[in-house]
């Protein structure tokens, strides 16, 4: 069951979706840097073969949030974080949980599109290669795998031994996705995935995230609402480091319970 609350209005925070799996059960999360509280009172729970939106201004606490998920902000010395977050009703905070495992099975999508400085075939096969196949055929099988379920297979296979680099910058995004996919990850994360891309170039990662969600969980931030409104199943509105409402994204977007759901989708801030 996924109840979301804060400690304001509670009342229109709750959404109740029993029919799906929860992935991830975040309770009562609270996150500092230093001094600084990024994140407060975080109860949201994220089910399995969705996308989930998560909205907001700038500095809200988005991608704050999707880096607890598989727990890149600890690599900010000065966090600190109190609360839980359950990924398939297991802690990944208790101190036994394994961080190697948790990022096996929640990949990560960046802002800027990020391979590495080598061939497009090699960033595909990079992760398998490091969980220890050495196989050709069986690189070569999920290398061609990835890179269809990325929807870049037909662009590219005749130059797999190419450097990535030569790629454009929407398909530089596509093959990060399909090496994030050459793992076989449980939930993938996207990061503003799609801003740094031309019109084109978004469309085709909104097509490829909207297939995706058959086979994966897909949490995405976003600062374009109308590829909120677009791609999600759900939309939780972050503020202030604060989660004000949590609902089916056509809900959100054309009744939002809170003012300030509907000051900020309707543009009067932000």
């Amino acid at each position: 069951m996924a109840v979301i609350s804060t400690s304001e209005n509670k009342d229109n925070l709750q959404y109740e979706s029993p029919k799906k799996k929860v992935v991830y059960d975040t309770r009562d999360l609270n996150l500092w840097y230093g001094e600084d509280q990024a994140l407060k009172n975080i109860n949201l729970s994220i089910n399995e073969n969705e996308v989930t939106a998560i909205i907001g201004p700038s500095g809200c606490g988005k991608s704050t949030y999707i880096k607890t998920l598989n727990r890149m902000v600890e690599l900010v010395p000065t966090v600190r974080i109190s609360g839980d977050i359950l990924y398939r009703e297991k802690s990944i905070l208790d101190k036994s949980y394994k961080v190697e495992d948790l990022r096996t099975k929640v990949g990560m999508v960046f802002q800027k599109p990020n391979p590495f400085p080598k061939s497009i075939y090699e960033n595909v096969a990079y992760g398998p290669k490091i969980h220890g196949i050495r196989n050709k055929k069986v690189l070569d099988e999920i290398v061609e795998r990835s890179l269809r379920g990325a929807a870049i297979w037909d662009e590219v296979k005749d130059r797999l031994h190419e450097n990535a680099y030569g790629l454009s910058g929407g398909q530089q995004q596509r093959l990060c996705i399909a090496r994030c996919l050459a793992i076989e990850p449980d939930v993938i994360l996207m990061d503003e995935p799609t801003s740094a891309l031309d019109p084109i170039s978004t469309l085709k990662v909104e097509e490829l995230i909207s297939e995706l969600k058959k086979e994966y969980s897909i949490i995405i931030v976003t600062h374009n609402m109308q590829q909120a409104a677009r791609i999600s199943d759900k939309t939780a509105f972050f503020l202030n480091g604060e989660v004000v409402e949590f609902a089916p994204t056509n809900t959100i977007f054309s009744n939002p319970s809170d003012k300030r759901t509907e000051d900020y989708i309707t543009g009067r801030f932000g």
